[in-house]
């Protein structure tokens, strides 16, 4: 029998949404042992998911300690400058889908993306880097998300529906069939978005209207 090597996975934050990919990536046996980069120096909350090895900009020269790693950032633009630093300093980036997330053969999901519990990506779509689709969101044939997208828990977009650079459709929300959200965008949550919608706005309500520039 050959042992199978044991896989380390790094995750920059601490926050909640680290803690949430570190307890996926055990609980499903995906990796090993997590550890974590944050600035502070004593996040709490992670003890009986790994230890805190350096703050962020000491990531490249303590790669050693890890196989793969993933930004748990909740922040979108934070999110993705970070895993575009990593990428640039040539570190393995994680993709990570829960077992219970259903994902096309024929869908892409980029590096340092996470798929949670009971969500749907389904054929035809393609996730850029750093996406969330968080738990029980649905994403259906043929969208795209552009780098740095959040889809919150229960959202739904309907097919060829695309979204934009570092946008969030919010908890419980829903887009029509064919929707262009533009970038650094926010749904609000429970809204229903039945038009397009352009860059830096905030829409909310049934239907979905813009109440602010962001």
């Amino acid at each position: 029998m050959v042992n199978k090597a044991k896989q380390r996975l790094a995750i920059v934050g601490a926050g909640g949404h680290g803690r949430v990919i570190a307890d996926l990536a055990l609980h499903a046996q995906l990796f090993d042992s997590v550890v974590f980069f944050d600035d502070n120096i004593k996040p709490a909350g992670i003890s009986a998911l790994g230890e805190r090895v350096g703050a962020f900009d000491q990531i490249a020269a303590r790669s050693g300690l890890f196989d793969q790693i993933i930004v748990g950032v909740g922040d979108n633009q934070t999110r993705l400058q970070i895993s575009q630093h990593c990428l640039s300093q040539d570190l393995s980036m994680a993709t990570i889908i829960h077992p219970t997330a259903y994902v096309s053969a024929h869908a892409r999901i980029g590096a340092g993306s996470v798929v949670f519990a009971q969500s749907v990506v389904n054929i035809g779509s393609h996730l850029g880097c750093a996406v969330i689709v968080n738990t029980g969101a649905i994403v259906e044939h043929d969208a795209q998300l552009a780098d740095g997208v959040h889809i919150c828990p229960g959202a739904a977009l309907a097919g060829r529906v695309s979204v934009g650079s570092c946008s969030c459709v919010g908890i419980g929300a829903s887009v029509v069939n064919g929707v262009a959200i533009g970038a650094d965008s926010i749904v609000g949550a429970g809204a229903a978005v039945t038009a397009n919608l352009p860059d830096r706005v905030m829409a909310v309500g049934v239907p979905a209207k813009i109440i602010r520039q962001l």
